[in-house]
């Protein structure tokens, strides 16, 4: 059995600038499944960087309010809302809420950092 406490999992700030909390992966714990999931935040008024993954990934958005990009189309969402991002898909969050963002990101096949692409472009 494995049980873990997000108190104790490694806080980072993610190349798209986004402060993450990896949960599990198959790549570093010893389970058997395909996707990875992490624990995500952004400060309110904060926003990630344009990237896109050659995964598919799915947020849930667990506190706060949003906008969420993926590729030419801006929607707001809220704690609640389940987002599908297809592979290949540029995308971004931006908290347009005054407490954080709180989100989880279910990436599968599971995350690597050489499948994630961030990009330069003027947002």
């Amino acid at each position: 059995m494995l049980v873990k406490d997000i108190r104790n999992c490694r806080e980072i700030v993610s190349k798209d600038n986004t402060i993450l909390k990896e949960l599990l992966s198959p790549l570093k714990d010893d389970v058997k499944i395909r996707y990875s999931l992490a624990h995500a935040k952004v400060s309110p008024g904060g926003i990630t960087l344009p990237h896109r993954l050659k995964s598919t990934e799915v947020y849930y958005i667990l506190e706060g309010n949003g906008k969420m990009r993926i590729d030419d189309e801006w929607r707001e969402v809220r704690k609640g809302n389940i987002i599908y991002i297809p592979p290949g898909s540029i995308q971004q969050i931006k908290n347009i809420g005054n407490e954080t963002l709180a989100f989880l990101c279910i990436v599968d096949p599971a995350w690597r950092v050489e499948n994630e692409e961030i990009l330069d472009e003027n947002v």
